[in-house]
């Protein structure tokens, strides 16, 4: 009863439009600071190595290079503070858990490029072979 009441409250701190990403690919953290009295948004490019948690309380690790030091950021994806994120590549990875880039340097930290379609929705997949189905239906009369 209570786990039920529970994930009612978190349920509405949740994001409902996180785009979908997955180890390996290159993102764009668009992050709001707060200076003052002024807030602005900054971008924090880089690789995610790792997620972790479910629900409200799931996070993601991105990794960068800056000035031939690697930085590592870890975000919680349902927090207000992380304003958008961009997918900017699809990384070919064969592990959960890319700590192994730690170790490395230079363009050893590249990882290949997957080309990925973006997933149709089902109504366009419907109407489309509805309208092939009626094109052949004609023909054959």
């Amino acid at each position: 009863m209570s786990q039920e009441l529970l994930n009612k409250a978190v349920a509405a701190s949740m994001k409902t439009s996180v785009p979908q990403f997955e180890i390996g690919d290159t993102v764009g953290v668009h992050c709001r600071i707060i200076e003052g009295d002024k807030e602005r948004v900054q971008i924090f490019t880089g690789t995610v190595i790792a997620r972790r948690g479910t629900g409200i309380s799931e996070t993601f690790i991105v990794r960068r290079i800056v000035n031939n030091e690697g930085v590592e950021r870890t975000f919680p994806l349902h927090s207000p503070k992380v304003a958008e994120i961009d997918v900017v590549r699809h990384g070919k990875v064969r592990r959960a858990k890319l700590y192994f880039l730690r170790d490395r340097v230079g363009k050893a930290t590249r990882l290949k490029e997957v080309k990925r379609q973006k997933k149709r929705t089902v109504a366009v997949e419907q109407d489309a072979l509805e309208s092939a189905g009626a094109g052949a239906g004609e023909g054959q009369s």
